[in-house]
């Protein structure tokens, strides 16, 4: 391991991506955790234009707490015909406290008519951490092309999942298992570079 990490703190209260997370570390010897396990609570803000910039902002606040190695996602939806939304704003395209079943009826509503359903997931991972007395953060960016079904299809998901086509699959992620999604997602192909990263066998 290219520096000593016995724990990583997940910088999310979404039970669902802390759950994706914890799985895609299974077979090493980290103890993964998330917020909710925190005794104090942590106000995370995304105020970035970027899934790059939110995911640092939120490592960056959790690190300012807890003063352990971090671990932040920030992910979404960029839809091709849209001019990329709703990207940032995927979590509250439908508006402050939008259930996913909100925010998928938004995007279809937004996409009717459309024949260009071309879409990608996108997920940055922002790793902070101390080392010789220093400070240092990474960024590892995974994605994934797809197109956005006309309807819902699957159960095994959350988010834009069920309205997410893998053409090459000839399924959405949420008709997916989750060990084929935790080998292809987009968040599982930013933590294979942080994982190869954090054994040594690649650089950003």
């Amino acid at each position: 391991m290219r520096i000593p990490l016995q724990k990583l703190i997940v910088a999310s209260y979404n039970d669902h991506k802390v759950k994706e997370l914890t799985l895609l570390f299974r077979n090493t010897p980290l103890d993964v955790v998330g917020l909710r396990s925190l005794s104090s609570t942590i106000e995370l803000k995304e105020e970035g234009e970027t899934f790059a910039e939110n995911a640092l902002q939120k490592a960056r606040t959790v690190f300012a707490v807890t003063h352990e190695a971090t671990l932040a996602d920030d992910s979404g939806l960029e839809v091709v015909a849209l001019g990329g939304a709703p990207g940032v704003f995927s979590a509250r395209y439908a508006g402050e406290g939008a259930t996913d079943e909100d925010n998928n009826k938004t995007l279809l509503r937004a996409l009717r008519g459309i024949r260009d359903r071309r879409a990608r997931f996108v997920s940055v991972l922002a790793f902070i951490y101390e080392e010789g007395g220093r400070v240092k953060e990474e960024l590892f960016r995974g994605e994934l092309e797809g197109e956005i079904v006309t309807e819902p299809r699957g159960t095994n998901g959350f988010g834009y999942d069920p309205l997410f086509y893998v053409p090459s699959l000839g399924k959405t992620l949420a008709e997916l298992d989750t060990n084929q999604k935790n080998v292809l997602s987009h968040r599982a192909r930013a933590f294979q570079k942080f994982k190869a990263w954090l054994d040594g066998s690649a650089s950003t």
